[in-house]
């Protein structure tokens, strides 16, 4: 995967990403709706490194050894709601080793610090305990992780922004941006001809369509748009 392939998918959201994704045919993954920054203005986009929590840090460390610079650290602790499993230390340790940021499904704790080490980090929340048990290790710990719905592992790539994360499949993630791009490059011209007193309504033909599915209701909205060329969802 060439360099040139990630920046341009660190300058799209996850909304044109999961866009693109309906458009390419591509399964829209996105991670649980209450995964959120702590911090609004974080992204990240980067490879997953995941990593299975068993009830202490050194599987973040271990996975750490294994990451390649720009990685995303990808936290599996079940969705656990009565223990924090990522704190400052860990943070802090994974933003010297060059990860592009991290992702929980679980909770945080040291927000605070947290914030002060800026490093883009995605949870379900914070507790202040940490974890007060020690699982037994599975031989594929660091090959996959699971995120809500999905199961993802270092085939995938994940962007997290302030509307949430999504991962996409290394195989597609050419046809997703350049999707994603189209898609974004459609939108902003659309909101910039609003801005200038064009409603979308005008930009949509939008008594053309009325006019057609009264003929036909079986024409739907995003057939039109398709025909027309301003498609802004699928």
């Amino acid at each position: 995967m060439s360099s040139d392939l990630i920046a341009r998918l660190q300058g799209l959201s996850t909304p044109h990403l999961a866009d693109a994704c309906l458009r390419t045919g591509v399964d829209v993954r996105c991670a649980p709706s209450g995964l959120r920054p702590i911090d609004v203005r974080m992204r990240c986009a980067g490879r997953v490194r995941p990593a299975r929590h068993l009830g202490s840090v050194d599987v973040f460390l271990e996975a750490m050894e294994m990451a390649a610079q720009g990685d995303v650290l990808v936290v599996d602790n079940g969705g656990r709601e009565d223990e924090a499993c990522v704190g400052d230390l860990v943070t802090l340790e994974a933003s010297n080793a060059g990860l592009a940021g991290i992702l929980i499904w679980g909770l945080h704790r040291d927000t605070d610090e947290l914030l002060e080490i800026g490093m883009p980090l995605f949870s379900m929340g914070t507790m202040p305990t940490g974890p007060q048990r020690l699982d037994p290790r599975s031989p594929d710990i660091l090959d996959w992780a699971r995120v809500g719905n999905w199961v993802v592992s270092a085939g995938d790539l994940v962007v997290a922004d302030a509307d949430g994360a999504i991962f996409l499949p290394e195989d597609r993630l050419s046809g997703i941006v350049d999707a994603a791009e189209a898609i974004r490059t459609t939108e902003r011209r659309q909101a910039s001809a609003m801005r200038a007193g064009q409603s979308f309504r005008e930009q949509a033909a939008f008594g053309q369509y009325l006019e057609k599915r009264a003929l036909d209701p079986s024409h739907g909205f995003r057939d039109h748009l398709r025909q027309i060329g301003g498609a802004i969802e699928e």
